[in-house]
């Protein structure tokens, strides 16, 4: 992602949080989209883009947050199922060029990466992470 994108993130959690002020530090325009106002509080204080309240499973609320013209869709709530709803949202409904979402089981990974979304998965990725660490293997 050299350019700069407009980037759509559902879900403003931890992972959400960090991840728009860290596009939007590079000068990428962001927008977060999440159901809890209050979860709008973890965004740094330096955060330029938009935080708006609503739904990424909704289309509607997708719109608001400009999809339309979005470079990319990243889903990184806490579930699962509405992540890939999100996703699909996004991929099928929008042509959004670029979707990810976060799934945290990792045998929906597999399906839902053929059902052609990125999905990555937190679980497996730290358990690899921790496995390489115990083992003395350097990445």
């Amino acid at each position: 992602m050299a350019k700069k994108n407009k980037v759509v993130i559902m879900g403003c959690g931890r992972v959400g949080a960090h991840l728009a002020g860290l596009l939007d530090s590079q000068g990428h325009q962001v927008t977060v989209l999440d159901v809890n106002s209050t979860s709008f509080r973890r965004l740094p204080p330096t955060f330029s883009g938009n935080a708006l309240l609503g739904d990424g499973t909704d289309e509607d609320s997708l719109r608001k947050a400009g999809i339309e013209v979005a470079d990319a869709f990243i889903a990184v709530t806490e579930g699962d199922n509405r992540n890939v709803m999100g996703a699909q949202v996004a991929k099928h409904t929008f042509k959004v060029p670029r979707v990810i979402c976060r799934i945290y089981d990792p045998l929906r990974q597999e399906l839902y990466r053929n059902l052609g979304l990125e999905a990555l998965s937190p679980t497996t990725t730290f358990a690899e992470l921790l496995r390489d660490t115990l083992l003395g293997k350097e990445k």
